[in-house]
């Protein structure tokens, strides 16, 4: 990696890690925090661990800041997100190369990342203007009744390293809207993608002379994650990462009977019917699987395909791997970039060598290469595998498909249902009556189901979550807004008389 102009021009290198001015952020007193990049092994910077009493620092700030962020009204500070928005286009290629270089997505990725920070953004301004409550008619005279929705107060965002900038976008700036202040843990694995936003939106908060703790970051580890789930001061924590993470943050959230909206793991698949057009599937089926080297909650890990195409899916597929090129995901001819680090690579390697154990096939692929000077990359793997297999139920973060074949589309949805995540899934078909029963009620059980598109990738307009160990969170866009906010229903009595509801008489002598 020769050019590393992006991160002076973010504020972030080995020497200068930004302004920590307790606005934004606090230089943490803990431990240093090095980021190695997953594409060279060279070492970017060196940020520094919150320890406890930092955290309990900087919620401080976010109370104190609650109290008067929520009485701004709600379009200013949808205007101060708009700011933030163009911030973010400003600096867009230099956040987008960092996200690149300490995550491993390849560049595209990394600017279509940023992008959908700018796309929520933008939606977020429009929900400051539509944060809508509900009348109805009350069942006694000279009454009216109506629901209005008010701020929580802090909202906790604890995020995972494989969307290090969008997924903090899609909780943080509709808690603002809202009238939240917020606390953020970026994931460890890519804590400088969190100071350079914090850097990128400096400017904006100051102009706007907005309060300190508004929008706030802690870098963290488990600690200061466990010490989130646990904080009564937190209202609302959402979680982003792994199920077996989020369910304990499940648990300790809802031990305080705080709220918790959780995105966590997916296991997803494709249903490929013989009505499938195979110039669109392929595509979707190896961006799926391969894009950001499998590292996506919404990656495809599961093929199911039927028995009448099996053959030329497999081989088709095998040869669209063989024309894949590895390298540094900066560089734009490459289509893959590393996995996120050597504990990544050898749970790859572990699942890799599970495949033939437990009745699979390897048809290609499942080879840990050196790419860069780094040991984190490798080759997308494609298999056969008994759709029962534990191997096939277990969310590998890696480049690895699975494929299973099929006789009738009942099979085929009872396939894609049987494993205990739900996130995403697809189908390829033609027919309309396919893929009317895939998106029924006794079809995909799935928080995303898409007809002839894949499982990965998804626009900011609609809730983004899934079901069952996926988590049952929603985040982004459609009404997610309400999991940010307290509903509160009203009766107003703009009449002389008393009169109770169910027609109760309580009368005083």
């Amino acid at each position: 990696m020769k050019n590393t102009d992006f991160l002076s021009k973010l504020n972030v290198s080995t020497n200068n890690l930004g302004n920590f001015d307790g606005k934004t952020f606090l230089k943490g007193e803990g431990q240093p925090l090095e980021s190695y990049s997953p594409v060279d092994a060279n070492l970017i910077g060196v940020a520094s661990l919150s320890t406890p009493t930092d955290y309990n620092a900087m919620m401080l700030k976010c109370q104190n800041a609650f109290k008067s962020w929520r009485k701004k009204p709600a379009p200013l500070r949808g205007e101060i997100v708009r700011q933030m928005g163009e911030a973010f286009r400003l600096n867009k290629m230099a956040l987008g190369q960092l996200v690149s270089y300490e995550m491993g997505k390849s560049l595209q990725e990394g600017l279509g990342e940023v992008q959908e920070v700018i796309d929520i953004c933008d939606f977020a301004v429009g929900l400051s203007r539509q944060l809508h409550g509900l009348t109805m008619h009350s069942e006694r005279p000279n009454h009216r009744m109506l629901e209005q929705w008010h701020p929580y107060g802090v909202v906790g965002v604890i995020s995972a390293f494989n969307f290090p900038v969008a997924v903090w976008s899609w909780n943080t700036m509709i808690a603002l809207v809202c009238g939240n202040t917020t606390i953020w843990k970026p994931s460890e694995k890519t804590p400088l993608c969190g100071i350079a936003c914090m850097n990128i939106i400096k400017d904006v908060l100051d102009r706007n002379n907005v309060e300190e703790g508004v929008v706030t970051l802690v870098q963290g580890n488990g600690i200061i994650g466990e010490l989130m789930a646990n904080d009564t001061r937190l209202p609302v924590v959402s979680a982003t990462g792994s199920t077996r993470m989020g369910k304990e943050v499940a648990k300790n959230v809802a031990a305080r009977l705080g709220k918790s909206i959780l995105e966590l793991g997916g296991n997803n698949a494709i249903i490929v019917t013989p009505n499938t057009d195979l110039n669109i599937l392929v595509p979707g089926v190896v961006f799926g699987a391969m894009g950001t080297c499998g590292q996506r909650c919404t990656s495809t890990r599961r093929l199911i395909v039927h028995n009448s195409m099996l053959e030329i899916i497999k081989n088709t597929l095998v040869n669209a791997y063989g024309q894949l090129v590895i390298g540094s995901p900066l560089d734009e001819k490459n289509h893959m970039g590393p996995l996120i680090d050597l504990d990544a690579v050898s749970k790859f390697s572990t699942a890799v060598k599970k495949i033939p154990q437990q009745g699979g096939k390897i048809l290609c692929g499942g080879e840990v290469l050196e790419r860069e000077g780094s040991n984190c990359y490798v080759s997308p793997c494609i298999a056969m595998a008994p759709a029962d297999a534990e191997i096939v139920h277990t969310e590998t973060f890696a480049p690895i498909l699975y494929i299973h074949s099929y006789e009738t589309l009942e099979e085929a949805i009872e396939i894609q249902n049987s494993v205990p995540q739900g996130l995403s899934s697809a189908i390829f078909t033609s027919n309309l009556l396919e893929s009317e029963q895939f998106l029924s009620a006794w079809g995909s059980d799935c928080g995303i189901a898409n007809v002839n598109i894949g499982t990965s990738g998804a626009e900011i307009g609609g809730a983004f979550g899934g079901e069952k160990e996926t988590g049952g969170g929603r985040e982004s866009g459609s009404d997610a807004w309400k999991g940010y906010m307290r509903r509160q229903t009203c009766t107003i009595n703009y009449g002389a008389d008393l009169p109770l509801a169910q027609g109760i008489k309580f009368e005083l002598s």
